[in-house]
């Protein structure tokens, strides 16, 4: 295996001291402006990079931030709109050539301990927080670790929780009271700065506007709605919009329900089923992702229920799944990249010293297609 260039390499190629090299990498005064040139040539012609870890305990940013899903791992393969979210924060970073720390738990706890450790090595400058909970422990943890964030998402005021312990629990796995955002200079006990914490949303609300709109107006009076976990902030939304957009259409309670899952395909089937075997079963069902949404039009192709003549059926999230699935799904449009563009943009301001602040994404365009359709004459 090739051994890595060292600052050792540079100065004897260089023919300059080690101390030389040091100051011409930092920027810092105390060498020629040739000779700074000089080092830097040579370190680029030896494929130097500076060491991250060392740079994190000199008190300099790590170049990393990180990402925590606590989702179950097997909702993730199947799922695209994480896909393309990802691929909006990457591609934010990569042009800043910054690098992105992406890490699947099992849980809430497990997630907050993942960031207490990633706060005591200094492995991260900053975090995209996503999934925010109705009553979410990670704001407060965040800004005792004077950690920077931004939320995929909206959430309400930072509490606490024993989901997630006091940070200065497990405090005493770091040497000092330093910390990502505090820029290296507290004085050890002192207590760090808060952290800088911004959001993006999804205006759910809009969205579910369009969905019952568009099937009060093919004439569905019985909706039911597959939703995903229950105790995400989103879901919850989702849920309580389709209430209120139901009230104001004048359905009544028992029109529209909504059922909560772990967003799998194997979850969506089994919700079909039950609320397909109702005695008054809905002729519209809305999912919650483009997975679930094949599911239940496989569901209702092997109990014999046409779609879209005797089900009408609606995706929250287009994909090529849906374009793709016969008959083609009508579903919510919406950059799903580019609402991670936007995170990784936050989370960047927030880094170079901006100020927190909330952003919303561009309202998603329900795009119908032959999934929905009026609903059985005999209705």
């Amino acid at each position: 295996m090739a051994r890595r260039p060292t600052i050792k390499d540079i100065a004897r190629q260089a023919g300059v001291s080690e101390s030389a090299v040091s100051f011409a990498l930092n920027d810092r005064p105390g060498v020629s402006q040739d000779t700074r040139a000089r080092v830097r040539r040579v370190a680029e012609e030896l494929g130097w990079q500076p060491n991250s870890a060392a740079r994190a305990l000199s008190g300099e940013q790590s170049g990393a931030v990180g990402m925590v899903l606590a989702r179950p791992a097997h909702t993730l393969g199947v799922e695209s709109f994480f896909l393309q979210l990802v691929s909006g924060i990457q591609e934010v970073l990569a042009a800043g050539r910054i690098a992105l720390l992406f890490q699947v738990v099992e849980d809430l706890d497990a997630e907050c301990a993942v960031y207490r450790r990633w706060w005591a090595e200094r492995r991260v400058d900053g975090v995209v927080v996503v999934d925010p909970r109705t009553d979410d422990p990670r704001p407060a943890l965040l800004e005792q670790l004077a950690l920077p964030a931004v939320t995929v998402g909206e959430t309400g005021p930072a509490a606490e929780s024993p989901g997630c312990p006091d940070s200065a629990d497990s405090a005493d796995s770091a040497d000092s009271a330093d910390s990502p955002g505090s820029s290296g200079s507290g004085a050890p006990g002192a207590p760090a700065a808060p952290a800088a914490l911004s959001a993006v949303r999804a205006d759910d609300a809009g969205a579910m506007a369009q969905v019952l709109d568009h099937l009060y107006g093919l004439g569905h009076r019985r909706i039911a709605h597959v939703a995903g976990l229950p105790g995400l902030a989103h879901t919850e939304r989702r849920i309580v919009s389709l209430r209120a957009e139901a009230l104001r259409l004048g359905l009544g309670p028992g029109q529209v329900r909504s059922v909560t899952t772990d967003y799998s395909d194997a979850e969506g089937a089994e919700a079909t089923r039950r609320i397909l075997a109702e005695p008054e079963p809905p002729t519209a069902i809305v999912y919650d992702n483009d997975v679930m949404a094949v599911a239940g039009v496989a569901v209702a192709s092997e109990l014999g229920i046409p779609v879209p003549g005797g089900l009408s059926v609606v995706a929250w999230d287009d994909s090529a799944l849906c374009r793709v699935t016969r008959p083609r799904l009508t579903a919510l449009v919406r950059d799903t990249a580019g609402f991670g563009r936007l995170a990784a943009e936050e989370l960047l301001a927030l880094l170079a010293g901006g100020r927190p602040r909330s952003r919303e994404s561009e309202l998603p365009r329900l795009e119908p297609r032959e999934s929905t359709a009026p609903p059985p004459a005999a209705y």
